[in-house]
């Protein structure tokens, strides 16, 4: 087994950290806890010396080395479940993802997901770069956002999306609907973001760990209490466009996580369940090909059905 060896070095800023937060600040794959984990197990050292202290102090100039184990393989199992395809071909796979639907496996969702359903779709024929938890998967949208996605079946077209990604030339654009209404016709939102070290569960601009955010916000059409914009993401962090918006006062509608305590029940009678959040363009070029390609996805019934109730009144 071959055991991952990451170095960090402690900046001034961090200095007098405890280790573990130390950890899970820097790394967006190792939280906290897992942190303190490790640590007791043996798996970090101080300046080449190994401590097993979660609560040691950290020191500007430290150098922090962490062996990080592999994952142990897991028996995903695939699933006959129905997929919304917008395309496929030998390279990839472009899905058009139901709200409440979450993408990979994790602890209290072993089955139903996407992946289940791509495996049992794919069989074998899936890049197998993120390993069996995650085969295929070069990006996701959260459970309760749909929308598209892009599924590489083979490794060399993983890496091409991923470059893409990492380049920002994948063109991502969502729908949102947002509490009160926006002054701005446009406005690009360049806040960086990490974890909210408060909760585990959220991120917060200028979080620990903080990375590059860049959401760009256009206004599609204002009503008395709400706005529907467009979100393009240059970048893309877990829960960008939902943290940005309430960043900046305007929570998305049905977000529990970032939006009001008292989420009502319904929005315009519709039984909501989670964030007004929807994936409606995908363009990216095709990893074989070169080829531009853009792909277009309809709001699902009950998110338009909110809108054309507000059109009406």
């Amino acid at each position: 087994m071959n055991n991952e060896i990451i170095n960090l070095i402690v900046s001034p800023e961090d200095n007098g950290m405890r280790l573990d937060a130390f950890i899970g600040g820097k790394l967006e794959e190792v939280s906290r806890s897992y942190a303190a984990q490790l640590i007791e197990k043996g798996c970090v050292a101080i300046n080449d010396k190994t401590e097993d202290s979660k609560k040691k102090k950290v020191q500007t100039g430290d150098e922090i080395q962490l062996e990080l184990p592999e994952p142990e393989t897991l028996d995903v199992v695939a699933e006959d479940i129905p997929l919304d395809i917008a395309y496929e071909d030998e390279d990839v796979i472009v899905v058009n993802k139901p709200r409440g639907m979450v993408v990979h496996p994790s602890v209290g969702n072993w089955t139903g997901t996407l992946v289940n359903a791509i495996m049992f779709h794919c069989g074998d024929s899936l890049s197998s770069i993120n390993g069996v938890v995650r085969p295929g998967i070069v990006h996701r949208i959260d459970k309760d956002t749909s929308g598209l996605l892009m599924i590489a079946k083979n490794d060399v077209a993983h890496e091409s999306l991923a470059a893409q990604l990492k380049e920002h030339s994948v063109t991502r654009e969502y729908t949102a609907l947002v509490y009160d209404n926006l002054k701005e016709d446009e406005v690009t939102i360049n806040e960086p973001i990490g974890r909210d070290e408060r909760n585990r569960l959220r991120r917060a601009v200028w979080g620990s760990g903080q990375k590059e955010a860049i959401t760009h916000i256009r206004v599609v059409k204002r009503y008395n209490k709400y706005t529907l914009v467009k979100a393009r993401l240059e970048t893309g962090r877990t829960h960008q466009i939902r943290v940005h918006m309430a960043y900046i006062k305007h929570p998305l509608v049905g977000d529990e996580l970032y939006g009001p305590k008292k989420q009502p029940g319904k929005v315009m009678g519709v039984e909501l369940n989670g964030q007004f959040l929807h994936a409606g363009t995908l363009g990216f070029k095709h990893p074989r090909t070169g080829e531009y390609m853009e792909f277009h996805s309809e709001l699902p019934t009950e998110l338009q059905t909110i809108l054309d109730k507000l059109d009406a009144e």
